[in-house]
């Protein structure tokens, strides 16, 4: 069950790293180095951005509860 959980965190991580990264930048900080500050700004979000704002806060949900699962299941073994 330990091996399922830590598994499942791995995926989520990349998943949530490759989420944030996919992310448009709101000027200044490090989404400029990837090229969000050259981006140009539109009136408001596409439903394509508020998707994937979901789906990040999604992923994150998913990755902070295996996280709680782990220390759970973790804390039991012992």
């Amino acid at each position: 069950m330990v091996i399922g959980f830590s598994i499942a965190l791995i995926v989520f991580s990349v998943l949530l790293m490759m989420l944030v990264l996919m992310h448009k930048g709101k000027g200044g900080g490090l989404s400029d180095m990837f090229g969000g500050g050259m981006q140009s700004s539109v009136g408001g979000s596409s439903v394509a951005e508020r998707n994937l704002d979901r789906i990040t806060i999604v992923i994150g949900l998913l990755w902070f509860a295996c996280i709680i699962a782990l220390g759970v299941l973790m804390k039991l073994d012992s």
